[in-house]
């Protein structure tokens, strides 16, 4: 299976999918963690943050969750995958797929503001200055701003796989 992390920076992707990967990790050792982050350092930073290049990012990303899961290996991958296009590809292409969006509001970003990107005036912030098509019917919903813990949403995603 893959499970699509995703949201806006600063909302959790990453500490969520982290969570869930161990949880994971512990019944299937075939599984494995991909994040944005770290995808672009493994692809060389070839690509910048323009909306073009976001999204040939994050359909390179798609196409390699793919790759892996037909292969029998499951995947959680935390990315911002700001394109309906891109979760639509996943959604037709990968047999095993689950979406969840993490969802934080504004303020909660602002006072986070993890790698200062809400506070540095860069052009290319997707959600503030780049238009961000969120999902618009993830799996599931996780409101991320601080008052479940990660463990209860990752319950949360867990019990929505039971149920797919």
């Amino acid at each position: 299976m893959v499970y699509w992390v995703t949201g806006l920076a600063g909302a959790g992707k990453t500490t969520v999918g982290v969570a869930l990967y161990e949880r994971l990790k512990k019944s299937n050792p075939a599984t494995v963690l991909f994040d944005g982050d770290a995808l672009r350092q493994a692809f060389d930073n070839d690509l910048g943050y323009s909306v073009e290049d976001r999204f040939k990012c994050a359909m390179r990303y798609s196409k390699l969750c793919n790759l892996l899961c037909q292969q029998g290996i499951t995947v959680v991958c935390c990315t911002i995958s700001m394109f309906d296009d891109v979760r639509k590809w996943n959604s037709d292409n990968i047999a095993e797929y689950l979406e969840v969006y993490v969802e934080v509001d504004y303020e909660t970003l602002k006072k986070r503001n993890q790698k200062q990107l809400y506070s540095n005036n860069s052009n290319d912030v997707a959600g503030v200055n780049q238009q961000v098509q969120l999902p618009k019917k993830p799996h599931v919903i996780i409101n991320n701003n601080g008052e479940i813990s990660i463990e209860k949403h990752v319950e949360t995603i867990l019990a929505k796989r039971n149920n797919l």
